[in-house]
């Protein structure tokens, strides 16, 4: 990547995140995002990327879920160059900022996780972070986890998981498998908790949500379903307005109709895409725990065809939204950037395109959300070698 300390990048359309402005250009500084003004005001004298016509700019895409890309697994390669694989494959498609997840793994697999996060946020600013997703699970609901390595936490476990430097540390667990306090203890650090892979009743959610649990990991998959007499999880995610759920709209995890139900409740819906690596990868098969995982019609699936992750990307899960779901595009894109920053606490300098915020910025059609370059702190990537 490279950048001119002081440019713009100008379009017919800019979306801030809140509003549409028209035939505006977004000035940088440095990593920063110095003023949005109008194209008429831009300096000649300024190195400026022109929009094709009826481009849009937009904040780049937070993508809070992501097993693997390009061809690689996070589980299998947890390393500082596994995570640069992945997040180049993630920003072909307008994704500038993620955290690399690790599904259930041993506490081994985890330090090493740790460990080469911790080094990414030095030199990589699409790096926020780490999501573990388990390994403090359901053994009802552990989906493509390895059921052998789901377990209850300990209290060295705490440990490990505030340990994080410089970053966002997010764990997915199932609430009734943690001891009373643990939540509360982690959230106390700023570690995110989010509910997944469970069975806990309407009331453990709701316990769990006083000690501190504000997300729901892919919202409806592995969890109980709505029901008359016991609501569950999604019904407390659903009424809670601090309560932030991501969503994977590839059209095989959630039907759209339970999608649209979710986006009629009072909290927060965001994009995400539970990426595994086919995502901007040249193979249509991996191996998850010595099992063969194939993509055959967009949908990732193990031979008995049950669902492995997924193998959407964040500019498609957008396009899904507006097609899918009917929503307007620039819902479907705060849900995929201002939502996801505000769930991570970084909604002050990510999400949005306003001055002081950093400069991770997309550009794309809006018909088909082909995406045409993309940004972060300030610096044009120089792989944009793919289209949606």
């Amino acid at each position: 990547m490279s950048r001119p300390d002081r440019h713009a990048l100008a379009a017919d359309v800019v979306f801030d995140g809140a509003a549409v402005r028209r035939d505006n250009a977004v000035l940088i500084d440095g990593s920063r995002i110095a003023a949005l003004v109008p194209r008429s005001e831009l300096s000649p004298l300024i190195d400026t990327f022109e929009a094709p016509p009826g481009a849009w700019l937009a904040p780049g895409f937070i993508d809070i879920q992501v097993n693997g890309g390009g061809d690689v697994l996070f589980n299998d390669d947890p390393t500082p160059e596994g995570i640069a694989t992945i997040v180049r494959a993630h920003r072909r498609f307008g994704t500038t900022a993620l955290l690399p997840t690790l599904i259930t793994d041993t506490d081994e697999a985890m330090a090493a996780a740790l460990k080469a996060v911790e080094t990414m946020l030095t030199v990589e600013p699409s790096v926020l972070g780490i999501h573990f997703e388990g390994p403090f699970l359901s053994p009802a609901k552990p989906g493509v986890h390895r059921r052998e390595l789901i377990r209850r936490p300990e209290p060295r476990h705490r440990q490990m998981l505030t340990s994080l430097r410089g970053g966002v540390a997010l764990l997915t667990l199932a609430p009734e498998q943690a001891p009373e306090g643990f939540i509360a203890a982690l959230v106390a650090t700023g570690t995110k908790v989010s509910l997944g892979h469970s069975m806990a009743s309407y009331a453990q959610t709701r316990a769990a949500m006083a000690e501190g649990l504000t997300g729901f990991t892919h919202l409806f998959n592995a969890m109980p379903p709505l029901s008359a007499r016991e609501p569950g999880p999604a019904a407390a995610a659903l009424e809670a307005p601090d309560a932030y759920y991501g969503m994977i709209v590839d059209g095989w995890h959630v039907a759209p109709a339970m999608l649209k139900l979710a986006l009629r409740g009072a909290g927060h819906p965001m994009l995400v895409t539970d990426a595994m690596p086919p995502v901007g990868g040249a193979k249509q098969e991996f191996a998850l725990h010595g099992e063969q995982i194939t993509v055959c019609e967009g949908r990732c699936s193990t031979a008995e065809g049950a669902l492995a992750g997924s193998a959407i990307d964040m500019a498609t899960a957008v396009r899904n939204c507006v097609r899918l779901l009917g929503l307007p595009l620039e819902r479907a894109l705060r849900f995929a950037s201002a939502e996801p920053a505000e769930f991570l606490g970084l909604g002050h300098s990510l999400g949005r395109l306003a001055p002081g915020y950093r400069a991770d910025i997309v550009a794309f059609h809006p018909d088909d959300l082909a995406i045409l370059g993309t940004w972060v702190a300030g610096e044009r990537s120089d792989d944009m070698s793919t289209s949606t």
